[in-house]
């Protein structure tokens, strides 16, 4: 693959990634906001401090202008960076088209940057953690990402070893329990992060959680489908259909 094909990919992540980026942002306005609002009422009703503080953000921007910037941003720096994870799995991982490669980069991504970390250390919303060790949760879910990503590569070159004397199969499974174990292990030993307050109704938390894991769901599905369309068409082009020929007279 040349660097013109990579760029012309790059962008068409990128793009993927924003469109699947509009797609979450319906879900998360629907599904996540009215589980935010109802955590802020929560946290209002509950809270000590009635001092009058200013506040810098409104809600209703912070529901609307914020979420629209914060998901639409993080939708084209995904796509960007898994249309480089795809150059660099085109043709390594097995002989899948693009479309293929597409689906399965988009679901390895789903599985290693956002359901691994997120069934240790699941989204919270409003009212649920100390603020005070808010930093310490936020590196603890982003060491978690690193360790998965970084295991999830580790056990793609480990299949990779094994194909040749144990088959594709078996290299495979054997790769998939090395992978699920030392994820086992990272969950025993890293601390936990939760920290729900007393009287917080749990409905209410796992269904914020649900919708957070309905966003990443669209996203990652909406880019393996758009984008894999995108790279099929730059990478395996249909045959144009043949000029007729003229008749003989």
């Amino acid at each position: 693959m040349n660097s013109v094909s990579v760029r012309a990919l790059l962008v068409r992540g990128m793009l993927a990634g924003l469109a699947t980026g509009v797609l979450a942002l319906i879900t998360a306005y629907f599904l996540g906001e009215p589980h935010v609002d109802a955590a802020i009422a929560f946290e209002e009703a509950h809270s000590h401090d009635h001092g009058d503080g200013v506040e810098l953000v409104s809600r209703s921007m912070q529901a609307t202008g914020g979420l629209a910037t914060g998901v639409l941003v993080y939708g084209v720096a995904l796509g960007g960076i898994a249309a480089l994870a795809f150059c660099v799995a085109l043709g390594r991982i097995g002989r899948f088209g693009p479309r293929a490669t597409a689906a399965l980069v988009a679901l390895g991504a789903f599985v290693a940057v956002f359901l691994v970390p997120f069934l240790k250390y699941p989204a919270n919303p409003p009212a649920v953690g100390d603020p005070d060790t808010l930093d310490k949760r936020t590196a603890l879910f982003f060491l978690m990402i690193a360790l998965s990503v970084l295991l999830a590569v580790a056990a793609v070159i480990l299949g990779k070893r094994l194909a040749p004397r144990l088959g594709n199969w078996n290299a495979t499974v054997a790769a998939g329990a090395a992978l699920v174990l030392a994820i086992a292990l990272a969950y025993a030993f890293l601390p936990s992060g939760e920290n729900v307050p007393e009287g917080f109704p749990a409905v209410l938390l796992w269904q914020f959680r649900l919708s957070s894991l309905a966003v990443e769901l669209v996203l990652w599905t909406g880019f393996g489908l758009i984008f894999g369309e995108l790279a099929e068409r730059l990478l395996a082009p249909k045959a144009a259909p043949a000029e007729r020929q003229p008749q003989a007279a």
